[in-house]
């Protein structure tokens, strides 16, 4: 998988070399992504230094009561669809501030933060408002390579739901078995993930076969989710992947990740792009709106109950 320059390459060469790699794999590498450096180095010692404080304080900020979307998800709660065994790691999610009074906040509950900490609001506020910055810029490419304009993304991606995850894997024994993440396709428009070179995530590629993604140090890891699949009646699809453990020499390590979730506005209606519908490619999926189907996906995964 080559690996792209988001500030050194022409903005319609990104865009076509984005789309080869988004149709080939659903994957893409990033690098030059503008994304603070320090800002990213205080994040991680923030989550480091949350995830180690005992599981009563963490509990204190469960974010069971709303879906899991805001606040600490305890380890092993989630599972990927289809699974039979929960997923190894534990999870904070924080989302995108609204206005007092917007209509919005019906389906979008407000973050909480954790005031044993009181750097973390501050810091992954600013991660927040940088990650949100380049997916709107990637998206923009992508836009690009389906022949849309430019901007096409920026309003369905206004006050999107989107999602900073902040994700834990604690050690494991040596005779632990080898999936700490199940085989799973992201809900979203893409992701944009960091700390994939910690090593252990793994994508299947058309033949069916587990590829490792072996980013260089800081370098983004760029996925399609299944909204943009639908969106684009899977000329973009979305590809399963999986964290698997390291060697069991390595398995004493906890592995640390920060994945955000670019969503859209949850009352988008995905419905898919006329020109990803053809005879040869006849619509696949009935129209939905973004939060109707964050919904559905929610209830598959384990976070939110079954009405």
């Amino acid at each position: 998988m080559p690996l792209l320059s988001l500030a050194n390459m022409d903005k319609a060469a990104f865009a076509a070399a984005l789309g080869t790699s988004f149709r080939r794999f659903g994957f893409a590498m990033i690098c030059d992504h503008g994304i603070d450096q320090a800002l990213i180095d205080r994040g991680w010692a923030l989550a480091r230094s949350f995830f180690a404080l005992p599981d009563e304080v963490k509990s204190r900020h469960d974010a069971l009561g709303n879906g899991g979307q805001r606040g600490y998800t305890a380890f092993g709660r989630e599972i990927a669809k289809g699974a039979r065994e929960n997923d190894l790691k534990e999870f904070w999610h924080i989302g995108r501030d609204l206005p007092a009074g917007d209509s919005l906040g019906r389906t979008m509950p407000p973050n909480v933060w954790p005031e044993e900490l009181p750097d973390f609001r501050p810091v992954f506020t600013r991660l927040f408002g940088q990650f949100d910055q380049v997916g709107a810029e990637l998206l923009s490419a992508v836009a690009l390579c389906l022949g849309l304009e430019a901007d096409w993304f920026d309003d369905p991606i206004r006050n999107g739901n989107s999602i900073l995850r902040l994700l834990h894997y604690p050690p494991v024994s040596p005779q632990a078995p080898g999936i700490r993440a199940g085989a799973h396709e992201d809900i979203n428009l893409i992701t944009l993930l960091l700390g994939a070179e910690e090593g252990g995530l793994e994508l299947k590629d058309r033949s069916g076969n587990w590829l490792p993604v072996t980013p260089p140090p800081g370098a983004l890891v760029i996925n399609v989710g299944d909204m943009l699949q639908r969106l684009t009646n899977h000329v973009l699809p979305s590809t399963s992947h999986r964290v698997v453990n390291p060697p069991p020499q390595r398995r004493g390590y906890s592995r640390y990740s920060m994945p955000f979730f670019l969503h859209l506005r949850p009352d988008f209606v995905i419905d898919a792009l006329p020109q990803c519908v053809s005879a040869a490619n006849p619509r696949r999926d009935p129209p939905i709106s973004a939060h109707d189907y964050l919904t559905e996906r929610l209830v598959e995964i384990g976070l939110v109950a079954k009405e």
